[in-house]
């Protein structure tokens, strides 16, 4: 069974399992056939990846997920391999498929082994427990094997999914297996790409199963993956006017840096002009060693509304803080009309005071999420998904979501960007995220464009920059020149 690309389009665990009963029932695909292409396209994995592996330990529960499993011995005993087997299910619990893998098994003189809590020593483990769908924490006997598996020095192979993984958020349940590879079946499940997914799901690998593309058609997808859109050539004649002016509107007291990295970025980025509205005393000290942004002192909206009037785009948040200043500033950028990137501060003074508008971007992270929504952090965390498009339901326009696994929530759809790294776990990375997408809005992008663009690109500089100097460590400042790279 052939491995495919990542596809764009992603989906709920419930709409998989639909798309797997489509295939059965409508287009008579035994449910037997498509356990024997996963577990095919599972072995193939493992023999690509791990070619000079010897033995084997295959975990496998009592659904269909352990039913791949059980193929998937038999497919590697025949391949000469030393094959251990871990049983968690008794037999005659087993679904009818999982049974018939089972004896399959079995009949290949293959030797079952009842796990009771043992130590692990083999090339590579599969991990084929429990499937998609978990709906409760992971408890016993399963939570024993689960952390026998990662406390086992030998790779990993998820059948599916990590067992423990919830599939539709992304989210740990008790516990979850540590993959280094995962392979996963009919339709990437959206869970896999946000959240606490990426320290669980290692590589990603997809297999269509061989479905025919007429059993897609009946379902919508829950989301996609943001796929890079490459900017317009610029044309000969062109000038600074015809890439907009950004206007940053933050940096007090204490907080300058803030706006000096957004207004960098959305240069970087490709805006033709950009201003930064700041404290007085900022403004003659902000673009020092940047002459190229305009830095004007203000001291309240009336100052305020000149810069207004010649920005195509406008960015409030960065540094802004939530003295009278910033809530004179705030109130007046309200009032613009212009097309907004609400970020930091700004979303928190929008929290004291909700509204709606469909001509702005609000890029919260989960702390600022949470005040939007008037729950807690760790309820935003436990559905992302959930949380964004309550988000973007009670404040209109498109939000962002920041985090492992960015969301971007719009009237149209919801999307993933899974560029990025734990090294954008530092100061300033919000900051030049909203200078990028207010600098992609200000060339001539949709909000819903420049979100998603915007945030593939702001965290695929990140990677760039951590894969020459490391994770650790990295700064705001170092994206900047790989955003060129981006845009250009």
């Amino acid at each position: 069974m052939t491995l495919q690309k990542l596809p764009a389009t992603l989906y709920r665990t419930e709409q998989v399992r639909e798309l797997d009963r489509i295939a059965i029932q409508d287009f008579a695909i035994a449910g037997l056939e498509l356990m024997q292409r996963a577990a095919c396209a599972v072995f193939q994995q493992l023999k690509n990846k791990w070619p000079k592996a010897k033995s084997v330990a295959i975990f496998c529960g009592g659904g269909n997920n352990g039913g791949d499993g059980y193929i998937v011995a038999r497919l590697a005993l025949e391949a000469g391999l030393k094959v251990s087997v871990y049983s968690l299910t008794d037999v005659d619990k087993l679904s009818a498929d999982a049974l018939t893998a089972y004896q399959s098994f079995r009949e290949a003189q293959g030797v079952i082994t009842v796990f009771q809590g043992d130590q692990i020593i083999v090339d590579v483990i599969v991990d084929a427990l429990l499937g998609s769908g978990l709906d409760r924490p992971v408890t016993g006997l399963y939570a024993m094997a689960i952390e026998r598996i990662n406390q086992s020095l030998a790779p990993v192979l998820a059948v599916d999914n990590p067992s423990g993984l919830n599939t539709d958020t992304g989210t740990v349940m008790g516990c979850a297996v540590k993959a280094d590879c995962t392979v996963t079946f009919i339709a990437l499940k959206q869970g896999l790409f946000t959240g606490q997914a990426a320290d669980y799901c290692g590589e990603i690998r997809y297999a269509d199963l061989a479905l025919p593309a007429a059993v897609f058609k009946a379902l919508s997808p829950s989301a996609v993956r943001v796929i890079k859109t490459p900017l317009a050539p610029r044309v000969r004649y062109s000038h600074k006017g015809d890439f907009g002016h950004v206007l940053i509107v933050g940096g007090d007291f204490g907080y300058s840096g803030a706006a000096r990295l957004a207004g960098e970025a959305a240069l970087r980025i490709g805006a033709g002009l950009v201003s930064i509205a700041t404290r007085p005393a900022h403004a003659g000290l902000m673009n020092v060693g940047r002459p190229e942004l305009m830095c004007h002192g203000v001291e309240n909206a009336e100052h305020l509304a000149v810069l207004l009037e010649k920005a195509s785009v406008v960015v409030i948040g960065p540094g802004l803080g939530q003295s009278d200043w910033a809530k004179a500033l705030f109130e007046s950028v309200l009032r613009s009309q212009k097309p907004l990137i609400i970020d930091a501060d700004a979303l928190n003074l929008l929290a004291q005071k909700p509204s709606m508008n469909n001509n702005w971007i609000l890029t919260p992270h989960p702390g600022e999420a949470a005040r939007l929504l008037q729950c807690s952090t760790a309820e935003i965390q436990e559905d992302r998904f959930a949380a964004v498009l309550a988000l973007q339901n009670k404040y209109k326009g498109v939000v962002l979501l920041k985090g492992a696994g960015t969301l971007i929530a719009s009237s149209m759809e919801c999307a993933v960007s899974t560029t990025g790294n734990p090294g954008m776990a530092s100061g300033g990375m919000g900051d030049v995220l909203a200078g990028v997408i207010a600098g992609l809005l200000a060339q001539g992008l949709d909000l819903k464009e420049a979100a998603q663009q915007g945030a593939l690109g702001h965290g695929w500089a990140a990677d760039l920059a951590a894969g020459r100097d490391g994770e650790r460590g990295l700064l705001a400042s170092d994206l900047m020149a790989y955003l060129r790279q981006w845009s250009g």
